[in-house]
């Protein structure tokens, strides 16, 4: 059975290669040559889509208490986060100067209107900097960092060639931007001047797993990995060790 970074990748055409997921539920870094994945270099981070709802929940209330009373259901902050938020390439100069910030307003199912501004950009930032919603972990272009440094020197420069994006959370507008300039970064602060990852960023991404299993389904060479329910319903489990290891 196919892992989903190993879909994620096949979803571009390539089997080798990192995958960098960021879902609703979890982050992973996956490295991934000639197909297997790399299970000793992978690194996750539990902090994803779900964590950046409740986190810009949080901001909205923090900044304008009123909204606590207000009904700002999960699908209504969803489509806030996904409608206007986006991820700064500078975050603390950000931060600092109101006259970078560009505020909008959204108006909710409840005919209410909601006005953002720093949380626009302050709402995905935890995916660098998870600190922000309380875990000691690193971030994620951290982790993508660590899982090509743990890879064989002779493998790393193949890898770094294609680092594809996955999963929803990567979707943000500036997402992949930061990325690869805190990727370059991470490798020049540790002296991996000739490393130079080659982000790939697909518009349809945040479906890139679903993309890369249909994809691979429809290999001829795929058909004999198949199995029926008649077949499972004849064997047992133990066919399933047999068909998928």
């Amino acid at each position: 059975m196919a892992s989903s970074a190993l879909l994620a990748l096949c979803s571009t055409g390539a089997f080798t290669g990192l995958a960098v997921e960021a879902g609703a539920g979890v982050c992973h870094a996956t490295p991934i040559y000639a197909g297997h994945s790399w299970h000793e270099a992978t690194f996750r981070l539990d902090v994803a889509g779900s964590t950046l709802s409740r986190y810009l929940r949080e901001l909205l209330v923090s900044g304008c208490p009123d909204l606590r009373e207000q009904a700002l259901s999960r699908k209504a902050i969803t489509q806030l986060k996904k409608r206007c938020c986006y991820v700064s390439l500078d975050f603390e100069g950000d931060l600092r100067n109101p006259a970078r910030h560009h505020p909008a307003s959204f108006l909710m199912g409840n005919g209410c209107s909601v006005h953002l501004s720093s949380e626009r950009f302050r709402c995905p930032e935890p995916i660098f900097q998870p600190g922000l919603v309380g875990q000691a972990e690193p971030g994620l272009h951290t982790l993508a960092f660590r899982a090509l440094q743990k890879m064989p020197t002779t493998l790393r420069t193949r890898l770094a060639n294609t680092v594809v994006l996955a999963g929803g959370s990567t979707l943000f507008p500036g997402f992949a931007e930061r990325l690869d300039r805190e990727l370059e970064a991470q490798c020049r602060r540790h002296g991996y001047m000739a490393l130079r990852p080659h982000l790939v960023a697909k518009p349809r991404r945040g479906m890139a797993v679903w993309t890369g299993g249909s994809m691979v389904a429809s290999l001829r060479s795929f058909q004999r990995n198949w199995m029926t329910r008649s077949m499972y319903q004849e064997c047992g489990s133990r066919l399933v060790h047999e068909v998928f290891n």
